[in-house]
């Protein structure tokens, strides 16, 4: 199997202290990523979280991967092409495509939802709703607006028939406004143009990438020999395999994508110009310029000591993380949990994918990243140290 640049770098908990010799020199020169891997994994046993995928992007250096857990009570054990729900983390991925579709002429950013769908009447005339405000949460609809219809399996038609009679809040593009039902617009409008959200974003990313495992769709999930079964929370520290829903899949463009953490490392270098045939600087760019501040995202529970500034762009949430920029999304379908997080400047990124709604995610990526800038001072004190003694 291909891995373009990287060469995988699989570690579990045995191998952290086992490994060949070759392995644990490249694991070595990233200690500190083995000791935090190995406290996270230390609250995974401690809390029964059932298994998780996590990654580690640090310049040229090997991926580092670490994998702990059960697909399922008596399944297999997970590795790096264990299959994944990536929830909302889907939106990242559907950013692109649309910017790679908006870069090809395909369709504009200004294009309003009636000229995509006419059969739905989005906004006013003088003030249509366009396509910016979609894939860039600022459609100015309530928040998560009919989410509860979704989950009651209301069909995509009803659902938008029944969003384009609410009254907004705020006009398009003046606030920002979290949404899932919205995305159903893209899946109507690909319909229309006689293909579909899965065909487009197959045949535009996951194929182009050489993503090993990557698909859309609860068929695609279920047909994979090698997927994490879903977890719900019954009681502290104990859960129960779950049936994997339909109700968000029919809203893909939202969150129907899967992926396994090798997936999700492509993925990284892609929005770190890797592959620019591909994705390319002006797609990055335009998904990554801030589109309408997030305020609240300030206060967000374990990352508030470390925000500085937050905006959603175009699919990503853009912070400003104690000075340096970052591209984070997150993701949360019923059991299931993801967060992927790229920091531009450091060439780094990071992932974590769980099969369970375990809350230890709500503060892993910002424990992550706080310790990784934090070395990246140390070694750069520690060059300027050494040339100064030279």
């Amino acid at each position: 199997m291909k891995f373009l640049r990287f060469t995988l770098l699989l570690l579990s908990v045995a191998l952290l202290f086992s490994a060949a010799p070759n392995t644990y020199a490249a694991a070595a020169s990233r200690a500190w990523f083995n000791d935090f891997a190995a406290e996270f994994t230390q609250s995974a046993r401690k809390y029964n979280v059932p298994g998780f995928a996590m990654l580690m992007i640090d310049g040229d250096n090997p991926v580092q991967i670490v994998t702990w857990g059960k697909t399922h009570q008596g399944g297999a054990n997970i590795d790096e092409l264990t299959l994944f729900r990536l929830a909302s983390v889907s939106k990242t991925f559907t950013a692109i495509l649309m910017a790679k579709m908006v870069e090809n002429k395909q369709v504009d950013w200004e294009t309003s939802l009636t000229q995509l769908v006419p059969d739905y009447r989005f906004g006013p005339v003088d003030k249509p709703m366009r396509l910016r405000h979609v894939i860039g949460q600022s459609s100015g609809y309530m928040p998560n607006a009919y989410d509860n219809l979704i989950e009651a399996n209301y069909s995509v038609k009803r659902v938008l028939n029944q969003l384009a009679d609410l009254q907004p809040l705020c006009q398009p593009g003046q606030c920002y406004t979290y949404q899932n039902a919205l995305f159903g617009v893209l899946e109507q409008y690909f319909s229309a143009q006689n293909t579909s959200y899965h065909r487009q974003l197959t045949e535009q990313l996951l194929q182009p990438l050489n993503m090993p495992t990557a698909s859309v769709g609860k068929g695609a999930l279920l047909a994979s020999e090698n997927w994490a079964r879903p977890h719900i929370a019954i009681a502290r520290n104990k859960w129960r395999e779950g049936m994997v829903e339909s109700d968000y899949y029919r809203f893909s463009p939202a969150a129907g994508v899967n992926a396994s953490i090798t997936d999700m490392a492509i993925w990284i270098d892609a929005l770190l110009g890797r592959y620019p045939q591909v994705v390319s600087p002006d797609v990055i760019q335009q998904v990554t310029t801030p589109q309408v501040k997030t305020k609240r995202e300030l206060n967000r529970r374990g990352w508030k000591a470390y925000l500085k500034d937050a905006h959603y762009g175009l699919g990503w949430r853009l912070y400003d993380f104690d000075g340096k920029p970052l591209y984070y999304h997150g993701g949360w379908v019923k059991g299931y949990r993801a967060d992927v997080a790229v920091a531009p400047e450091h060439d780094a990124g990071f992932a974590l994918l769980m099969n369970a709604e375990s809350n230890l995610i709500n503060t892993i990526t910002a424990q992550f990243w706080h310790r990784y800038f934090r070395q990246v001072e140390r070694r750069q004190l520690a060059n300027a140290a050494t040339s100064t003694s030279n």
